[in-house]
């Protein structure tokens, strides 16, 4: 059930098991986006609250320890336990999302319930990787292992906080990893209230370790600390370059990473307009536009571009922005200020680069950082609009002639996370489909994502695959073993 007025349980670091003050005993703000009002005070870590979870990640993973010795089935079992207790109490979890985060309460339900999903998919792999035997020349016997890569640092974007982190979560753990996971520091009161259901459930101590605070600080801590072995990252483009080289300036740790997006969605004329726009509303509104994969350019065929147009518009004008835990409000705040104040300068060169705005354009209120949804027509792919993530409510639509103009068009970014296609034509759409630089590719639908699917970009969209077999590769090593034997066959 909705409840604006949900108690505050954890507000502290979680280190060994135990919420614990921070080092420094300073403590940051967590606003509610709907009203600028304060929801809590939370410990704010530093490096020397990093370099205690590492000690106590570290240890947990050590040769001989608990978690070492812990058999994949009972990992799993972990896993399951985990997913159970965060179903038992998706409401309080959403009601903490929609306080630090603003989405509305029924999306933030359908988020806890994804991340039970992924969990329980992973709690199925602990005992479905393995190595091989390798026929190689002379008596030897060769084959490999798959072995836990070790201590892994975790740092999670803000726009969908409890999905991201089961996106590393459940694979480390199902590997045998520990973890040391940084929430973003608009968004840690549902990480922590997890990490108490993982003390529930009876993780070793060590195992699962969250650490709130800031980039420059708890996240540099992290990706430079000599004993992680590996991080995960899901952010913005240019945090996964610092990421990077940091990662590489230290002890060369391997990294994933889940980045921008500057999706295409293209359209053409032989479809049903009614859908098709429709399907492009939800590819860009969803969220509030706060998607690394949003469909952010939607090419649409010049034979339908003003009827298409026409509805998107209807669309957005009837899009219900408001409280979000109001069961009618379609849309609720953008994150924060900064935030809002981004979506409104690209909304601005967008009127001023010759877009023609069609409907909103406008913050909404005083209180609060609820924005109008907007709508473009007459972009075109030099427009700032059509080239920068603008990660807002924002709909660009773009007008096209042939196949292989808009297969140039939709490839011309630095970006390849996701793309759409939406046609009657299985040519059309196959040609799409193998032509566009993108990590999914999505054939009239967008956003049927799958835990079974591999996640992730080309480009500057990332490195790396999460969710399905492929996410549980990044945090294994392959060690080969090779024995001589005393004859030969």
């Amino acid at each position: 059930m909705a409840n604006p007025n949900q108690e505050i349980k954890f507000t502290k670091l979680f280190i060994k098991n135990e919420f614990v003050d921070a080092v420094s005993k300073k403590t940051f703000p967590v606003s509610n986006p709907a009203n600028e009002k304060l929801v809590a005070n939370v410990a704010e870590g530093d490096k020397a609250d990093v370099d205690l979870a590492v000690v106590a990640a570290r240890n947990a993973f050590c040769r001989g320890s608990v978690w070492r010795n812990t058999d994949p089935t009972a990992r799993g079992t972990l896993l399951n336990k985990l997913a159970a207790l965060v179903e038992r109490d998706s409401d309080i979890i959403a009601n903490l999302i929609v306080l630090e985060n603003g989405k509305t309460f029924a999306n933030a339900k359908v988020e806890i319930s994804r991340f039970a999903q992924i969990l329980k998919f992973y709690a199925g792999f602990v005992d479905k990787y393995y190595g091989k035997t390798i026929p190689v020349d002379g008596p030897i016997f060769t084959y490999t292992r798959k072995e836990a890569i070790g201590v892994v640092g975790a740092i999670l974007p803000w726009n969908f906080p409890v999905i991201m982190l089961a996106y590393k979560l459940a694979p480390a753990i199902a590997a045998g990893c520990t973890i040391i996971v940084k929430a973003a520091e608009q968004t840690p009161l549902s990480a922590l209230y997890i990490a108490a259901l993982s003390k529930e459930v009876g993780f070793p101590d060590g195992v699962i370790n969250v650490i709130n605070g800031f980039g420059p600080t708890v996240g540099h801590a992290i990706v430079s600390h000599l004993d992680i072995r590996k991080v995960a990252f899901t952010g913005s483009t240019d945090v996964g370059r610092l990421i990077m080289k940091t990662a590489a300036d230290s002890n060369i740790k391997k990294v994933s990473l889940e980045l921008g997006g500057k999706s295409p969605l293209v359209i053409f004329e032989d479809v049903d307009i009614d859908e098709a726009a429709m399907v492009a509303h939800n590819a860009i509104f969803m969220n509030h536009g706060q998607v690394c994969f949003a469909a952010s350019r939607h090419y649409v065929h010049e034979k339908i571009y003003d009827e298409f147009v026409k509805r998107s518009a209807a669309l957005a004008s009837m899009r219900k922005v408001g409280d979000p835990f109001d069961a009618d409000t379609d849309q609720g705040p953008q994150i924060d200020e900064e935030s809002m104040k981004k979506i409104l300068h690209f909304v601005d060169l967008g009127k001023e680069q010759g877009a023609k705005l069609e409907t909103g354009g406008k913050r909404i209120g005083t209180e609060g950082y609820f924005m109008e949804p907007t709508v473009f027509s007459n972009v075109t792919d030099d427009m700032s609009i059509a080239t920068h993530e603008i990660f807002g409510p924002v709909q660009c639509i773009i007008k096209f002639k042939t196949v292989d103009e808009v297969i140039e068009s939709a490839n011309r970014t630095n970006y390849g996370l996701m793309a759409g296609v939406m046609t009657k034509n299985i040519d059309t759409a196959l040609t799409f489909a193998n032509a566009v630089e993108a990590g999914t590719v999505w054939v009239n639908c967008y956003s049927a994502g799958a835990v079974a699917a591999p996640f992730g970009g080309y480009k500057e969209s990332g490195i790396g695959r999460e969710l399905g077999e492929e996410g549980l590769s990044l945090y294994l090593e392959t060690k080969t073993v090779a024995i001589k034997l005393p004859y030969k066959n």
